[in-house]
């Protein structure tokens, strides 16, 4: 199969892409490298550095990768997916959520490809129950520090269902919560990066608050897996959650990757983050029930796999 990733040198990208060409499809990846990575980029896929926000240099790409053949599928992971990142690149993030997706889709839209569009657990903002079913409206600040992030990716499901209606096209959209694995950039500022960093280096760790806020990582081959079974369902007319429930504290994180690590730093609180959620978990009954799909790599296995590759980046950093 032809297939069409963008963001393709992300964290979630390159893993994606690694287990495509495994299973022997024709990949194309596009980038712009704002907060993708050289060594994520996996030379075996034809690459192109782009941005999907410049409309005339995405008619000229896309025309390019189909000159030989139509796509067939189609991932979309293009977007800062860190708080630091979106927050530094805010403007870019908004346009990435809808100019660039908008790109994809007028370029496309007669062709018929599969889509699969990553959406984010950001649309339910600081939920007021959890788990959090794909029908829950949210609870999102659309002017606050996060917003370019949250409301980008809301309005961008807006966008894909309209096309849906309009166009009768074949979208999935998944709601992916926090994800980890090795690749994630160390300085990305995500709670599992910050906290395997600081206790491999033996410094403190700094929790936002009181650390009582709850998240549920999904290591990222789980992630990959459960993007690809969506493209095996029939058409869905609502988003997919694609998430581990298996929610912990923040406090309880930091504890992990301490013993993990067997680190003698300690943990300190400082002031929360504005708009910072105070839980995040997802309701997967509909993974299950459409996909078959459920996380299979504990969180104690996923972060000593993390950590391992974290230690390797500090021994390279350390021999530079």
């Amino acid at each position: 199969m032809k297939i069409l990733v963008t963001g393709s040198a992300g964290f979630l990208g390159s893993h994606l892409v690694d287990h495509l060409l495994t299973d022997g499809h024709t990949v194309y990846g596009i980038d712009n490298m704002l907060t993708g990575q050289k060594e994520n980029i996996n030379k075996n896929h034809n690459f192109c550095e782009a941005d999907i926000t410049n409309t005339s240099d995405m008619q000229e790409v896309f025309s390019q990768i189909c000159a030989g053949g139509d796509i067939e599928l189609i991932y979309n992971l293009a977007c800062p997916a860190s708080p630091d990142h979106y927050q530094k690149h805010s403007l870019k993030t908004l346009d990435t959520c809808y100019i660039g997706l908008r790109n994809i889709l007028e370029f496309f839209k007669f062709k018929n490809p599969i889509i699969v569009h990553t959406s984010t657990s950001e649309v339910y903002g600081n939920p007021d129950h959890t788990p959090q079913e794909e029908t829950y409206h949210g609870s999102v600040n659309s002017f606050g520090p996060r917003a370019c992030y949250d409301e980008g990716k809301r309005v961008a499901e807006a966008l894909i269902f309209e096309y849906i209606r309009l166009y009768k096209l074949d979208i999935k959209v998944a709601r992916i919560f926090n994800t980890y694995g090795p690749r994630m950039a160390i300085n990305d500022g995500r709670v599992i990066s910050n906290f395997i960093w600081a206790a491999l280096n033996e410094v403190d760790l700094f929790m936002y608050g009181d650390g009582q806020q709850s998240r549920s990582f999904c290591y990222v081959s789980d992630t990959v897996e459960g993007l690809i079974r969506l493209t095996k369902t029939s058409p869905l007319k609502s988003p997919v959650n694609i998430g581990n429930p298996n929610e912990k504290t923040i406090h309880n994180i930091a504890e992990l990757i301490l013993g993990l690590t067997d680190s003698k730093s300690n943990i300190f609180q400082i002031a929360s983050k504005k708009d910072d959620p105070m839980q995040r978990c997802p309701d997967i009954t509909r993974a299950k029930t459409l996909l078959e799909w459920e996380p299979q790599v504990s969180l104690t296995e996923g972060l000593e796999k993390t950590i391992r590759y974290f230690r390797t980046c500090l021994i390279e950093k350390e021999q530079t």
